[in-house]
């Protein structure tokens, strides 16, 4: 479930720091839990011509959320489109990209963004880590996509059962020892752990945790957050949900 469309993203720019709150526009705005529909027109604005593929150019928050809502519904209702996988699309391609959002996603083989999202090339640049952990080349990938490509919206996708925040939980609670890399990942969501509950409750309390620390601190971050203040981005925070394949804000 995505927010409501007709809900404006305007966000608040925090300082950089993990844990400094950064509003997100239309999840905030919505708050979780409000119902993801097929695209409906929302937002009231001129309707922009169409591509040559026959898709409506993004180029707000607002739009690029509206796109990605529409896709999941085609996704989890199994009437997907598989958009601009055509030669002369591949052709146009070669000149350039420009896509409408960006996606930080785990690397779980279950949750691939353009499947998702009923998304074809050139639509999403997506950046994968385990349990969404930030680094330097994660960052760079995000602010490349946003400065360079100009994308309006760069969307934190978390997901049921994450086994990177489950590894991270249990070691935390039995002090075992984890491979180096790995053990990488755990010190990184080990801040979010919600230690006010207990076995599943707590893996899945925490990687919602995980997901809102990550929007806040990308939405916080100098790059990032100029634009978040003048609307031109939105940093929002959803999550997959294996059992019925619908994205759900955070809020």
């Amino acid at each position: 479930m995505f927010p409501n469309p007709r809900t404006p993203a305007a966000l608040q720019p925090g300082r950089r720091a993990l844990l400094r709150t950064a509003v997100v526009g239309t999840a905030a705005a919505a708050g979780a839990g409000l119902a993801l529909g097929p695209a409906a027109p929302a937002f009231a604005a001129p309707t922009p011509s169409r591509d040559l593929e026959g898709t409506e150019p993004v180029s707000t928050p607002e739009q690029a959320l509206r796109r990605l809502a529409a896709g999941n519904h085609r996704w989890r209702t199994r009437h997907q489109q598989h958009p601009h996988e055509s030669a002369s699309l591949r052709r146009r391609l070669v000149q350039g990209q420009h896509p409408f959002a960006v996606v930080l996603g785990c690397v779980d083989s279950r949750v691939s963004p353009e499947l998702v999202f009923d998304q074809g090339l050139g639509d999403l640049l997506t950046v994968r880590s385990a349990g969404e952990v930030l680094d330097e080349a994660v960052l760079g990938s995000i602010v490349y996509g946003v400065l360079e490509l100009r994308v309006p919206l760069v969307l934190v996708l978390a997901h049921q059962s994450c086994g990177a925040v489950a590894a991270a939980v249990h070691a935390d609670e039995t002090g075992d020892p984890l491979p180096a890399h790995i053990r990488y990942l755990a010190d990184r969501i080990r801040p979010s752990i919600d230690r006010s509950r207990h076995g599943e409750a707590r893996i899945d309390a925490t990687i919602d945790a995980h997901a809102r620390g990550v929007r806040r601190h990308l939405a916080a971050e100098p790059d990032l957050a100029g634009k978040v203040a003048t609307g031109e981005l939105a940093v929002v925070a959803a999550r997959y949900e294996l059992r019925d394949q619908q994205v759900r804000t955070l809020s």
